[in-house]
């Protein structure tokens, strides 16, 4: 039998691991292929799009302030949208708001568009919704505006470890 071929490279994807997130991954022995968009991402839609993916296997990582100092990060696939409710429930919280731009580089280092759970200067709670779990291959944030992380769903959840799966969509 002969050795499957590798998949062919988008002139946009990179074979060298340049971001945060590549880096952080690649650290755990994670694989990954970084794709660098050609201009700005300005929708879901077109973000996908220029992945070759659809809009539900790109990951958004939205963070949310708990309490003073106290945040979580929530996964979820690219079209769903967080229930409030399910979410305050999960986390025994009567209010939380969504992380200012400001809180999220504080918290994160990334600016939003680029967040990710991996390579973050401190610990950050993340729950991953199951929407996430419907694709063989996501893409999620880099850490760099303009470029993301795409792996198999298994090594992303390999690499996230003992996270909290939840429905909050």
């Amino acid at each position: 039998m002969g050795a499957k071929s590798p998949r062919p490279q988008r002139s946009s994807e990179t074979s060298e691991v340049s971001t945060p997130v590549g880096r952080a991954l690649a650290a755990r022995a994670i694989p990954l292929r970084e794709f660098r968009h050609p201009g700005p991402v300005t929708s879901l839609e077109q973000a996908a799009e220029e992945r070759g993916q659809r809009p539900s296997q790109v990951v958004r990582s939205i963070l949310f302030r708990l309490a003073a100092d106290a945040y979580a990060m929530v996964l979820v696939a690219g079209p769903q949208q967080v229930d409030w409710k399910a979410l305050r429930r999960h986390l025994g919280q009567s209010r939380l708001t969504m992380a200012s731009a400001d809180e999220v580089r504080a918290v994160t280092g990334y600016e939003i568009g680029a967040v990710s759970p991996f390579g973050l200067p401190r610990p950050v709670r993340v729950l991953l919704d199951e929407s996430v779990l419907g694709e063989e291959e996501l893409s999620i944030g880099s850490g760099e505006r303009g470029t993301t992380v795409i792996l198999p769903t298994a090594d992303l959840l390999r690499a996230l470890g003992d996270v909290e799966r939840v429905r909050v969509t």
